[in-house]
C-alpha cells in the first residue's frame, strides 16, 4: 500500500478516553506530510536527473562507438596509404633502375659509335697522309727529273 502526503495529512484516528491531543497529532502529521512531499519531489527530481544521465550515457556510448569506428577506419586508411606508398616507391625504384639501365646502354652504344668514328678517322688520316706523301713524293720525283738529277 502506497502512502501519500495527503493520506498522512488527512488520516483520522479514533478518539479514545485518554487519546492523543488532536492538535499535536494534526501538527505532527502535517509536518510528516510536508517532509514526505519534499522527499517525493526530490525523488521525482532525482528520477528525472537519472533519466537525463542515462540518456546522456546512451548518447556518449553511441558517440564512443562512432569514434571507435572512425579510429578503426582511420587505421585501415593509414595502412592502405602506407601500402600504396610502398608500392609506389617500389615502382619508382624499378623505373629508376630501368632508366639507369637505359642510360647505361645508350652510353655504351654512344661509346662504341665514337670509338668506331675515331678508328675511321685514324684510318682516313692514315690514308690521307699516305696519299699526300705519295703525291709529294711524286712531285719530288718530278722536280728531280726536271732538274736533271739522278
Amino acid at each position: 500500500m502506497d502512502l501519500t502526503p495527503l493520506d498522512v495529512r488527512y488520516q483520522e484516528f479514533p478518539v479514545g478516553l485518554r487519546g492523543y491531543h488532536r492538535g499535536a497529532v494534526r501538527a505532527y502529521l502535517a509536518r510528516v506530510a510536508e517532509v514526505m512531499e519534499g522527499l517525493i519531489q526530490e525523488n521525482e527530481g532525482l528520477r528525472q536527473r537519472l533519466q537525463g544521465l542515462e540518456e546522456e550515457v546512451a548518447r556518449l556510448k553511441e558517440a564512443e562507438g562512432e569514434l571507435k569506428r572512425a579510429v578503426v577506419a582511420a587505421e585501415r586508411i593509414a595502412r592502405e596509404l602506407r601500402a600504396q606508398a610502398e608500392r609506389e616507391a617500389e615502382l619508382i625504384r624499378k623505373e629508376a633502375l630501368a632508366a639507369k639501365e637505359q642510360v647505361l646502354k645508350e652510353a655504351a652504344e654512344e661509346l662504341r659509335r665514337l670509338r668506331g668514328e675515331i678508328e675511321r678517322a685514324r684510318q682516313e688520316k692514315a690514308l690521307f697522309l699516305g696519299q699526300v706523301r705519295a703525291l709529294l713524293e711524286g712531285y719530288l720525283e718530278a722536280l728531280r727529273r726536271l732538274e736533271g738529277g739522278p
